[in-house]
């Protein structure tokens, strides 16, 4: 029987999870089948458990779930416990599921993609909702300078001050005192789907700036097109971030780490 894993959020139709899983297992000659499940608002976890006793062995989780599946875990990676949310769920031998989360992990490997390595950066993160809290230890691990996040409720950010400061340099700005530059810029925040931008300052743009907005689209996004604006080296949309959590997710289910380029020109050109 061929092994099942599948994508569960809602809404779920509009979710590439299944063309990009299954691009995966294509180019890695895996056998298996992903599907793109609807669950319930309020019956996420009788979903997956429904799923797992029909020979499911792992699935990732979109919105709004990813508390629900942290909540079901019977152990967490480190990064899926600092982060208070679970993206990939994997059913164990003896049946316990373990929950991770890969989004930081595919932020980090993407900007690496893009821009090089992040050593010695200083890194400005626009944003301290669950997008930006996922990302927060994959960030500081890559061995960058320093973090500042700024937020428009200070106190959201000074939270996840105060959950990582043990693992490297990180601190907080009210938003409205972000006038110096630096190395990249990530919006975490969803202001592009409404095509609006934070409100940060254009100083923090010097002429080697590379921006990155987690959001992304047909045209360029909103933050994007006011960082470049400013003078932005570079700006990137999320959309290999997308396809780098999925490629770590694929990792920790099928022990082979897949390519991203074809997956990602393909996408690219469907958008």
């Amino acid at each position: 029987m061929t092994d099942r894993y599948a994508v569960f959020g809602n809404p779920i139709r509009h979710s590439k999870s299944p063309k990009i899983h299954g691009m995966f297992a294509a180019e890695t000659a895996q056998l298996l089948c992903y599907e793109a499940i609807l669950a319930p608002v309020d019956a996420f976890e009788a979903s997956f458990r429904t799923f797992v006793a029909n020979q499911g062995l792992g699935a990732n989780v979109t919105v709004p779930f990813k508390e629900q599946a942290f909540a079901l875990c019977d152990e967490l990676s480190e990064q899926a416990q600092l982060a208070g949310a679970v993206n990939t769920l994997s059913v164990l031998s003896d049946g316990r599921v373990r929950g991770d989360n890969t989004d930081g992990l595919g932020l980090v490997a993407d900007l690496q993609r893009q821009f090089g390595s992040l050593k010695g950066l200083n890194i400005l993160l626009v944003g301290a909702g669950g997008a930006a809290r996922g990302c927060v230890l994959p960030l500081l691990q890559a061995d960058i300078a320093k973090l500042t996040i700024v937020n428009r409720t200070q106190s959201k950010a000074e939270a996840l001050v105060d959950i990582f400061s043990q693992f490297g340099n990180i601190s907080t700005l009210p938003i409205e005192h972000t006038a110096q530059s630096y190395d990249v810029i990530i919006n975490s925040t969803s202001s592009s789907l409404s095509g609006d931008v934070p409100n940060i300052s254009s100083q923090t743009i010097a002429e080697d700036t590379v921006c990155y907005d987690m959001m992304y689209g047909k045209e360029q996004t909103s933050f994007n097109s006011w960082a470049l604006a400013h003078g932005a080296k570079q700006a990137v949309d999320g959309l290999g971030m997308l396809v780098g959590q999925a490629a770590q997710s694929f990792l920790i289910w099928r022990n082979v780490k897949p390519g991203v380029e074809t997956v990602l020109s393909q996408l690219r050109s469907e958008l």
